[in-house]
């Protein structure tokens, strides 16, 4: 199956009962420390999207994440999908091409949505995330929004679906809270937390094609 075919498919599968919760909790970091994190919110979860923008680059399905310059925080200098905060009377696919647009410099007219994840609950941040599938024919050519993002990554669809694409180590959420992360390795970068869940869905769903 060439790489146009597996698009092909991916957006069937789309289309079909997702895996959700099943595929995002093997990837949950469990806190390992005395100290642990504790977040309690009074106010219901802000929308938001995701981008998993699927691409061809010599003969591989590629997809990119970005790198969050270093701040104190729940997110900083972690890897993270494309995406925002939805603004006033947008969808979540709009959302999605928006952020996209302004974090990596991909116009939103070039991508075809395939279709859309289960919805995600990032609950340090309190932001309920749809996570959103495009794809785009060729390499775009990125442009990192200096302010948000200090690095763009290219992951390979083919390597995250590897049976032994999930890795463990423990991390310091936060410069303070020791967690044992199941995660991915992207060009060196750990890939954990809400991402991970996020993007292991999808994994679940590419492996699914032909099933």
């Amino acid at each position: 199956m060439n790489c146009l075919e597996v698009v092909t498919q991916i957006e069937k599968q789309l289309t079909k009962p997702l895996p959700g919760s099943s595929a995002h909790e093997p990837l949950r970091a469990t806190p390992t420390g005395l100290i642990k994190p504790k977040f309690e919110h009074t106010l219901p979860p802000k929308p938001g999207s995701v981008m998993i923008l699927l691409y061809l680059d010599g003969g591989q399905l590629k997809f990119p994440l970005t790198k969050r310059p270093e701040y104190l925080g729940a997110h900083g200098g972690q890897v993270s999908l494309p995406g925002g905060k939805a603004e006033q009377n947008e969808n979540e696919i709009e959302t999605a091409l928006r952020e996209t647009e302004e974090e990596i410099g991909v116009d939103r007219n070039t991508v075809r949505v395939l279709g859309k994840l289960s919805n995600f609950f990032v609950i340090p941040s309190n932001f309920m995330v749809t996570p959103v599938v495009g794809f785009i024919n060729e390499r775009p050519t990125f442009k990192a929004q200096e302010a948000e993002v200090v690095r763009i990554i290219e992951g390979s669809v083919a390597d995250l679906i590897k049976p032994d694409a999930i890795r463990l180590k423990e991390i310091v959420a936060a410069k303070l809270y020791p967690m044992l992360a199941p995660h991915f390795e992207v060009e060196g970068e750990v890939v954990w937390g809400a991402t991970a869940m996020m993007l292991n869905e999808f994994r679940v769903v590419v492996n699914s094609i032909g099933g």
